[in-house]
């Protein structure tokens, strides 16, 4: 949303997420905390590719706990990285984005998720309840186990 804004937050996260880099562990702490406190009044939050690194996770427990709120559910949605390819060039040609339209941009987002995501779910698991399942279905169906998980 902040880069969609063109916000200087997400001037910021555009500039590391376009060239397919993790944006730094700081300034996702800045946004989650910023976001954490726009919706403190709610039911719940949903996050999506937060966090994606092991501090990212510590901060996101550190700052929900520091809150008294709890973390009821984590899902990962699991999609072969020819799907993940597949699926960012037909964005690409959908939505126009920038950040979708190089295929060495998305190889690097695997490998980096690869090296920092994968150990930071792995860390989330000893912590908290991650329910994994696959999201090779269609947008719909995928939709529906969402929302099945959550409820």
């Amino acid at each position: 949303m902040e880069k969609d804004l063109g916000t200087p937050l997400g001037l910021t996260l555009a500039e590391y997420s376009d060239k397919g880099n993790l944006v730094p562990d700081e300034v996702m702490a800045s946004l989650f905390d910023q976001t954490l406190n726009k919706h403190l009044d709610e039911r719940g939050i949903i996050l999506d590719g937060y966090p994606r690194t092991i501090p990212q996770v510590d901060t996101l427990l550190a700052m929900v706990n520091k809150k008294g709120l709890n973390i009821k559910q984590v899902l990962n949605i699991e999609v072969p990285e020819d799907e993940l390819l597949q699926r960012a060039l037909t964005r690409a040609k959908d939505s126009d984005r920038e950040d979708d339209k190089n295929p060495e941009t998305h190889i690097k987002r695997i490998r980096i998720f690869e090296a920092t995501t994968k150990p930071a779910i792995a860390y989330m698991k000893e912590q908290l309840t991650v329910d994994s399942f696959d999201g090779m279905g269609s947008i719909e169906a995928t939709q529906d186990l969402i929302k099945r998980a959550l409820n």
